[in-house]
């Protein structure tokens, strides 16, 4: 059984406006997902969607984590958090 060792957490930037937050294991598949309707509900009618972040973590709690830590942020903190050259680290 091949195992999956990146892990992802992500954010997209919604047709509103709005953020999307979310984690993964295969990132390229669940953006597939958000863009074909079938991922999370909150994107379902929030389209188009942007990718604007992603960082890879070796583990599935680290990713979380740092899920959970950005949707704790305020909005303008969100936008320095992927402004400060964080995005995009892999």
């Amino acid at each position: 059984m091949e195992m999956n060792n990146e892990h992802y957490f992500y954010v997209l930037e919604c047709g509103d406006g709005s953020y999307y937050a979310g984690y993964t294991n295969d990132l390229k598949k669940r953006l597939a997902k958000h863009e074909s309707g079938k991922g999370a509900k909150y994107t379902r009618s929030r389209g188009p969607l942007t990718l604007l972040y992603h960082e890879s973590f070796e583990t599935k709690p680290e990713a979380m984590k740092a899920e959970y830590a950005f949707k704790q942020l305020s909005k303008a903190e969100k936008i320095a958090y992927i402004q400060d050259g964080k995005a995009e680290r892999t």
